[in-house]
């Protein structure tokens, strides 16, 4: 593997990605802070503020998660509408980018753009939009619309979704709105206009109903390691979510990404590149470890270790052991049930002989139903260590611009967020690799990216 050459005076950019459900999140311990209450979310990003942090990403959740039929209680559930909330949030910060997960699978490209550009404006340039597809017929069923869409099609809408919305933040010109009270009229004839698409997957015409903000338009975030998923970043993209944590596969992803960039006529630096990591901190090498497998030990207690092989087996496995041996029936044909969200097309199919191979893994360590989920399922920890050794690892990350920072997902809430801005931090920012202050005020100015070019001119 070729490593990549450092770069001048880079800057390690770190955000928050708060998913609001899944096992992730430890909601059973006694200092965990309530995950719907507002005041949690007012003190995780005023702590990331302090911590100079880029932003505070929320997740989106058009359903709750259900388990063979019934909602999935062992989740945290109850996550209020992104946009609704980050907007509570502007009002009691100044600084952190506050963005959106929002779905271009069941929603308008007018009502959306026109909500992203509410919050935009309201925070003064700090908004941001996570774009996400769904091939869910399970969610879909909320918007009378379920499997309304092939998988393979999902980014082809995202992709003319995310140009109408572009086109409908572009349609104002910088100059449409009269300085003052002087002016004959409000707006300046002919500086706004509307906005038509007429694709096979999105059709409108539109007016955008506010004006651009600070930073021009809400900073584009897109989460998804497919080809479809590379390529809409590419296209339009500011920062790019991925799954790639591990140092080669990182280097590999970001070439790829980057020659991709190039042939959309795009720099290597109009795009950010911020995998999703879990991170665990301990005061020491064994501490950090001991931590990381009491965090995942409660990620995946018994009652979940169950319900994850329930998906698989397609039938009701409460009667078996969770520390016993797997179950010895045989499981449906059926395909696997996608009603939690958290299948993968490629494992919905092909079942049979995935579960023969955990049932040899098994036999062959002697793995209980738990230590098999262990195993097996995903969450593990991205990174474990002390401050100062996970600070000599992002450095190295950071320098050869494997990455340009992380998205982190959090595991106890207020504590593992307190942990990094109080021990993380100044270790980053005594490598000359993290800020010690806010440059500027707009997310675009936090992630460092190309200013945009001027909006329309009449």
């Amino acid at each position: 593997m070729t490593e990549p050459q450092p770069q001048p005076q880079p800057r390690l950019h770190l955000g928050v990605f708060f998913t609001g459900v899944g096992p992730q999140l430890i909601w059973t311990d006694p200092n965990a802070a309530s995950h719907t209450a507002i005041e949690t979310f007012v003190e995780i990003a005023q702590i990331l503020e302090r911590g100079l942090f880029d932003a505070f990403f929320l997740g989106e959740g058009l359903r709750v998660r259900e388990n063979r039929g019934r909602v999935f209680d062992l989740d945290v559930a109850g996550r209020p509408d992104a946009i609704t909330q980050l907007s509570a949030l502007a009002a009691v910060t100044e600084r952190i980018g506050l963005v959106a997960t929002q779905n271009t699978t069941y929603n308008y490209p007018a009502d959306l753009a026109r909500r992203l550009a509410s919050l935009d404006l309201l925070s003064e340039g700090r908004a941001g939009w996570n774009i996400v597809t769904t091939d869910n017929a399970w969610t879909g069923a909320n918007f009378r619309h379920g499997g309304w869409l092939e998988h393979e099609r999902r980014y082809e809408r995202a992709g003319q979704f995310v140009e109408a919305a572009k086109a409908l933040w572009a349609s104002w010109a910088p100059d449409a709105v009269a300085p003052d009270g002087q002016a004959p009229r409000w707006s300046r004839p002919g500086s706004v206009s509307p906005v038509e698409a007429d694709t096979d997957l999105v059709r409108l015409r539109a007016t955008a109903t506010v004006p651009g903000s600070r930073q021009g338009r809400p900073v584009l975030f897109q989460a998804g390691d497919s080809d479809g998923g590379r390529e809409l970043a590419a296209r339009h993209a500011d920062v790019v979510f991925s799954a790639n944590t591990e140092y080669g596969k990182a280097v590999a992803y970001a070439a790829d990404l980057r020659d991709r960039l190039a042939r959309h006529g795009r720099t290597p630096d109009s795009l950010r590149i911020l995998p999703g990591a879990s991170l665990v901190l301990g005061d020491t090498p064994a501490e950090a470890e001991e931590k990381a497998r009491w965090v995942r030990g409660e990620q995946v207690n018994g009652p979940r270790a169950l319900a994850f092989l329930e998906q698989y087996w397609g039938t009701d496995l409460s009667g078996y052991d969770p520390d016993g041996p797997l179950p010895d029936i045989e499981p449906s044909e059926d395909e696997l049930d996608p009603s939690r969200g958290t299948i993968s097309i490629e494992r919905r199919s092909g079942k049979l002989a995935l579960i023969q191979k955990w049932r040899d893994l098994a036999a062959e360590r002697g793995l209980s139903i738990r230590d098999l989920v262990l195993e097996v399922s995903p969450g593990h920890p991205s990174f474990v260590g002390t401050p100062s050794t996970i600070a000599d690892e992002w450095t190295r990350y950071v320098t050869s611009r494997a990455v340009d920072g992380f998205n982190i997902l959090p595991h106890l809430l207020p504590a593992s967020i307190s942990d990094i801005v109080d021990k993380l931090v100044p270790e980053l920012q005594e490598r000359g690799v993290y800020r010690t202050e806010y440059r500027g005020t707009t997310l675009r100015e936090h992630l460092d990216l190309p200013s945009l070019p001027a909006a329309r001119d009449s």
